[in-house]
């Protein structure tokens, strides 16, 4: 555990941080297994008009510095790839 003041702080400010990169992580994994599965049951128009909302939840967690830039468009690209294809 933390022994001075700014180390302490530092532990509060590393939980809060860590809290809301998982939330941001987590809502961004959900929305893809949604489109995902969507995929998987052949609903590809479902999934072309569900497939801007995901890129906007990885834009925002990219954004929000959870995610790097390159994971981000790698992620988007997979994506679009798996709907062509």
């Amino acid at each position: 555990m933390a022994n001075h003041k700014s180390a302490e702080k530092r532990a509060r400010q590393s939980e809060k941080r860590n809290t809301r990169n998982r939330l941001a992580k987590g809502q961004m994994k959900g929305v893809t297994k949604k489109f995902r599965s969507l995929l998987d049951e052949n609903k590809v128009e479902e999934a072309k008009k569900v497939l801007p909302e995901v890129y906007s939840v990885i834009d925002k967690t990219e954004k929000k510095g959870v995610i790097h830039a390159k994971t981000a468009a790698r992620c988007k690209s997979r994506l679009a790839k798996k709907i062509k294809g």
